[in-house]
């Protein structure tokens, strides 16, 4: 294993990359050395101190082969405890590389390092890695390109050319003190100033014109596009102007290819997709907005890069493609009802069709009193009225070496008080409680899982987050799930899979699971604010009784609490 021990005065942390051959014998070696540091960073009309990996925003790519094993070691200089997730890898067995603090692991202190190590077994396709304490992954994050086995080609046609479209969110001040502040007062946050396309906002943002991402083109190549949601709290829509869209990929995932003028991808999903350049050579924006059907208010500002044909001259202006209306419900349900897993041979949808385990959450959002704000009140948001409180251990060893008082296992599989979910919008809280509450599941049985969103307070759409599998979705709707009459309609045959799913504003999604991999895994709302109020919980998945069916032993340099 490389040793990176390297750092300027200026870093925060550093991280250190290896990619190392392993069963299948043809995966190559891939080095990588990462240095996280602040760096001053203009966006809009002003600089402000961000944290960057490698001088970077976003940070730069892992590109690994399926098969591959990768160890990244992270020391921490900065003044914040940190730790990092890879979203969407599955971490058979080794929840200790996971990374959301106090779940997995407890976090990186300054000062100190922790080596996350995992293979990529059974996955290929985008995926992506980001802080996981805190509000902090508004800037720190990146790619996770895994290619397929060599000699194993894409199921869809050879791309010429890929790139990377990350999309975020960028706040002029310091997000930390930003949150802090919401904190005293017992309010939201403030929006972001703008959304961002690869680290830029695009012209169309006061001071922003040299802060545009621009991507080449020649005439008549086809290029795969791996589009990646980073932002905290929007779920966007995204466009290109002239050229229609082909999905072939999400979440690592390969689907059934479908064109689309415009796509919808939720906090926490990628989304891969073939454009090809045979539009009037010109300069095109490629521009992302939030959806939002709900009546809140939300940042609706739109970011822009440039799809500029090979000879173009930069003085061309560029051409604003239509992108749907920001409560366009009809476009949001209509994208997600095309999302289908291939189901070939060799890419086969195994949907759990006997389920041992249903499960029915919903989805509350509140106001509780506090009398240490200034308000008086603050939000507060729950799963089955359950507001999760994070532990000062983390969840997993305090699962693997039997600490006692840390958690209790009788999180409810379903609400204590049924209630018209969706109806007139409800205020009270309906008897929310307090709680480091999980659910125990036997290693190997199959789980239903039904998340409904409700009225408490207001209805809105939740990007759902499941560490340590995929999930498919089988069923997803408007209203009050219906047990009796849903059911039949689930697609057991083809239904997308993935790692998040956003379920409907005043609707359900209905997910299965098999719990073939041990351990604690984590479960929550990928819009940032509403994981911070307490819409989270954990599955405790028991080992089994083969000999690989085990959590693994945690590393010796785990970080201690």
């Amino acid at each position: 294993m490389a040793k990176c021990n390297i750092f300027s005065w200026r870093s925060l942390f550093l991280f250190c990359f290896v990619g190392f051959v392993s069963r299948p014998a043809e995966a190559a070696v891939k080095k990588y050395q990462f240095d996280v540091q602040v760096k001053n960073v203009s966006r809009l009309c002003h600089a402000k101190p961000i944290v960057t990996v490698n001088g970077m925003f976003p940070g730069p790519t892992i590109y690994a082969r399926e098969g591959d094993r990768v160890v990244v070691n992270v020391t921490n200089f900065a003044q914040y405890n940190m730790s990092i997730h890879w979203h969407g890898i599955k971490q058979f067995r080794n929840g200790w590389a996971d990374g959301p603090a106090y779940i997995t692991q407890c976090p990186i202190k300054t000062g100190h390092s922790y080596t996350y190590d995992f293979n990529i077994t059974g996955q290929r396709g985008t995926l992506w890695w980001h802080a996981h304490i805190s509000w902090l992954r508004a800037t720190v994050y990146g790619a996770i390109v895994i290619m397929p086995k060599e000699g194993t080609p894409f199921p869809f046609p050879q791309p010429y050319r890929e790139a990377n479209i990350i999309l975020g969110e960028w706040w002029n001040n310091d997000v930390e003190e930003i949150v802090k502040q919401a904190n005293k007062l017992g309010l939201p946050p403030t929006m972001s100033d703008a959304h961002t396309i690869n680290g830029k906002p695009g012209p169309l943002f006061p001071c922003s014109e040299k802060y545009t991402f621009a991507m080449e083109v020649e005439q008549g190549k086809t290029y795969l596009l791996r589009i990646i949601n980073a932002a905290l709290n929007d779920e966007l829509f995204f466009a290109i102007a002239g050229h229609n869209m082909t999905v072939v990929e999400i979440d690592a995932l390969y689907t059934k290819p479908f064109t689309t003028t415009a796509l919808l991808i939720a906090p926490g999903q990628t989304t891969n997709v073939l454009i090809q350049a045979t539009q009037v050579p010109g300069r095109y924006f490629m521009a992302a907005r939030p959806f939002m059907d709900a009546p809140l208010s939300i940042d609706n500002k739109t970011a822009t890069a440039i799809l500029q044909y090979k000879n173009i001259p930069n003085t061309v202006l560029p051409i604003l493609p239509q992108l749907p209306a920001p409560n366009d419900t009809a476009f949001a349900l209509g994208y997600g009802a095309k999302l289908r897993s291939l189901n070939s041979p060799q890419f086969p949808a195994n949907v759990p069709i006997n389920v041992d385990h249903h499960l029915f959450y919903t989805i509350g959002l509140g106001i509780n009193p506090c009398p240490t704000c200034q308000n008086g009140t603050q939000f507060a948001a729950s799963l089955n009225n359950i507001t999760f409180v994070m532990p000062q251990v983390g969840l997993l060893q305090a699962h693997y070496f039997n600490l006692k008082g840390v958690f209790t296992t009788d999180f409810p599989d379903r609400p204590p008080m049924p209630f018209n979910y969706t109806g007139a919008p409800l205020t009270a809280n309906l008897g929310t409680t307090l709680g480091t509450r999980l659910s125990k599941i036997a290693f190997n049985s199959t789980v239903e899982l039904v998340l409904q969103d409700t009225n408490l307070l207001t209805v809105e759409s939740h990007p759902f987050h499941l560490h340590g599998f995929n999930f498919f979705v089988v069923g997803t709707g408007v209203g009050n799930f219906d047990p009796t009459k849903d059911p039949a309609k689930f697609n057991l045959v083809d239904p997308p899979e993935r790692n998040t799913i956003g379920v409907p504003t005043g609707g359900w999604s209905a997910i299965r699971f098999r719990a073939d991999n041990p351990g604690v895994w984590f479960m929550h709302c990928h819009l940032e604010f509403h994981t911070s109020l307490g819409l989270k919980m954990a599955f405790v998945v028991e080992n089994g009784k083969g000999p690989d069916q085990s959590v693994l032993p945690p590393p010796k340099d785990l970080p201690p609490c």
